[in-house]
């Protein structure tokens, strides 16, 4: 599975009855007859033997780098993701974890969320999901 196909994909964002989406960020996203949707669990800044990255941008790169590795091992890219949720540690974590999410999807919003939660470990400072569809 080396090509990457990608979904149709409809933007929503009414302008009118509900708050504006931001320029990275979108209301909804309707997936047209897709042909597959993979749901890929909370991916952390981990390294390939389980360690975490030292600082936030590490952790981020690391999930970033992480998410490529899971999607292309079903022949899909960031192109493919759908919706994000993201699981930060601290809620200052909001501006950097947007900025990497918005580099590693090349300015493409999707539907997201972010929430701030306690994380099973001290040292995993975010932790995000993806849904992708092809």
């Amino acid at each position: 599975m080396s090509e990457i196909t990608l979904a149709e994909t409809r933007t929503h964002n009414p302008d009118r009855g509900v708050y504006p989406a931001s320029g990275d960020y979108v209301h909804a996203m309707e997936v047209v007859n897709p042909q597959r949707l993979l749901f890929v669990a909370g991916t952390m800044g981990l390294d390939e033997s389980g360690a975490a990255g030292a600082t936030l941008e590490d952790q981020l790169d690391l999930i970033w780098s992480n998410l490529r590795t899971i999607l292309g091992s079903a022949g899909m890219g960031v192109d493919n993701i759908v919706r994000l949720t993201s699981y930060l540690r601290d809620a200052s974590y909001a501006g950097a974890n947007a900025k990497a999410r918005t580099a590693a999807l090349g300015g493409r919003p999707v539907p997201t969320t972010a929430i701030v939660a306690q994380t099973l470990s001290e040292s995993w400072m975010v932790e995000i999901e993806v849904i992708a569809a092809a």
